[in-house]
């Protein structure tokens, strides 16, 4: 059973016991549908950042030392709570965040999967043996966790994108400190919940809320040995340079603006419904959101007239209501910012295709914003240029596959990009040409499972080995090279 209950300050977890911050300074959470509080957060100072890292520092002497696959059983209960406790952690995440029931369960889903690919640990921190190296002399690889690890999660998935970080740096010996979204706080206090019920020992996995002080003193903090980063492109790029200049191994993953080719021999339906799904659900607040698309001219009116009508059928509402299929923004703030830049984009050329700001004043609470269609934009416009977090879709006309890729290659994100064929000689030349690092052929949403990276280019990622998959493995461990000769 949680913890939690409606409208109070939600505590810390820290050294295996919940606290209550020492600061004054909260945050209201609403829900972003009906804006009722669901609770406090509070944004803790560098003082309980510190309790939380050296609690961290004293659990992982012993962590470290606990065998591999011991440490997988508490990880496979910890699988069994999620999937037991689906339907309330769900209802959590969509009262906190905004998006439907079925996009919660999704989310979650895809955070389970992590956890089951971090129980192959035993086999994926393998290290290698070459024997008689030189004569009476053997060489070995041994993998060691990294230390004390900090996840900086963003507000939009979040109990994925902790489920990113914290099963597989558990699961390779490491301890853990959580700084949440202050905007999506409550789903992370229960996960932590269920990772205690789980069986972690004391100090293993530590909890922290708090805003940007609680972000710099991680960064800064002697005793964190690893950062895992999800948000925005500035703050990514805050948090790579700053952490890097403080001796640590950093993954910052940052923002996007993913482009949607349709050629001129795509399926026009399937390409309308994918595209649907992926620029307006989880109402675009998602960085595998597509938020361009650029169509050849010869099919542009046909696509536009069929993708048009399809946002129409849109149902925004609140998530936890059956039948709706696009949530709210965040924040007021956030969709105020997002108003401004559809009107930005409207100034320097765009055209309105389908208007979703009306839908402002219809909805009597929350932070609605209606999928909203831009035509004749630009590359050089700032609608473009910029992610927006929002169900704002703009749409570029080009002459042919070649002219789109240009397009597409202009951007600073290199998140992901998509293309709409039944030719494989024209999808080979987009796999080939393309500069993004998530591709998807004729798939709107092109998450690669667990066991691949999460691998964004450009300004999309900061550092080296990405999130999930391999690279993780390699994030979350140090190689130790052993030479050794027996005398006698």
């Amino acid at each position: 059973m949680s913890m939690i209950v409606k409208g109070d300050r939600l505590p810390n977890f820290v050294g295996g016991k919940w606290c209550t911050s020492n600061t004054r300074d909260v945050l209201p959470v609403p829900n972003p549908a009906t804006e009722e509080v669901l609770a406090l957060v509070p944004l803790s100072g560098t003082a309980e950042v510190d309790a939380a890292v050296r609690s961290a520092q004293e659990a992982f002497l012993a962590w470290r030392e606990t065998p591999v696959t011991e440490r997988v059983r508490i990880l496979l209960k910890f699988r069994e709570l999620l999937v037991q406790h689906l339907d309330t952690l769900s209802r959590t995440l969509t009262e906190e965040n905004g998006k439907t029931l079925n996009e919660a369960k999704a989310e979650i889903w895809r955070g389970i999967e992590v956890v089951e690919f971090a129980a192959g640990m035993p086999s994926l921190m393998k290290g290698e043996v070459t024997p008689q190296v030189s004569r009476g002399i053997d060489m070995e690889m041994v993998r060691d966790p990294v230390g004390v690890v900090a996840g900086i999660t963003p507000f939009n998935f979040p109990v994925m994108v902790p489920l990113w970080m914290v099963p597989l740096a558990l699961a390779a010996g490491n301890t853990f400190v959580l700084k949440p979204s202050e905007r999506t706080p409550l789903s992370a206090v229960r996960l932590v919940e269920l990772a205690v019920e789980a069986g972690l020992p004391e100090g293993v996995f530590n909890l922290v809320h708090g805003g940007k002080e609680a972000v710099d003193a991680l960064l800064c903090h002697p005793g964190v040995d690893a950062v895992s980063f999800v948000g925005s492109q500035p703050v990514a790029e805050h948090v790579y340079k700053t952490a890097a200049a403080h001796g640590k191994r950093v993954q910052a993953l940052a923002g996007a603006k993913n482009c949607h080719i349709v050629h001129e021999d795509a399926n026009m339906e399937g390409a309308v419904q994918s595209i649907t799904g992926s620029a307006f659900g989880c109402a675009g607040q998602r960085c595998m959101a597509g938020s361009v698309v650029v169509v050849l001219e010869s099919v542009a009116d046909r696509f536009l007239k069929d993708l048009v009508a399809a946002a129409e059928r849109v149902r925004v509402g609140n998530g936890l209501e059956e039948g709706t299929e696009q949530g709210p923004l965040i924040r007021d703030e956030h969709r105020k910012k997002v108003l401004e830049r559809i009107e930005q984009g409207l100034k320097e050329g765009a055209v309105m295709l389908r208007d979703g700001r009306n839908l402002v004043d219809q909805m009597d609470r929350g932070f609605f914003l209606g999928p909203t269609i831009l035509d004749r934009v630009r590359p050089e416009m700032t609608v473009f240029r910029e992610e927006l977090f929002a169900p704002v879709l703009s749409v570029i006309r080009v002459k042919d596959l070649d002219e789109a890729i240009r397009v597409v290659n202009r951007s600073r994100f290199g998140n992901a990009a998509v293309l709409y064929t039944e030719s494989g000689k024209a999808a080979r030349r987009f796999r080939e040409r393309v500069q993004a690092g998530m591709l998807g052929i004729n798939v709107g949403v092109p998450v690669p499972a667990a066991f691949y990276p999460f691998s964004g280019w450009k300004q999309s990622f900061y550092g080296d080995l990405h999130a999930n998959g391999k690279d993780a493995v390699e994030f979350y461990t140090r190689k130790k090279v052993v030479t050794s000769r027996w005398f006698g």
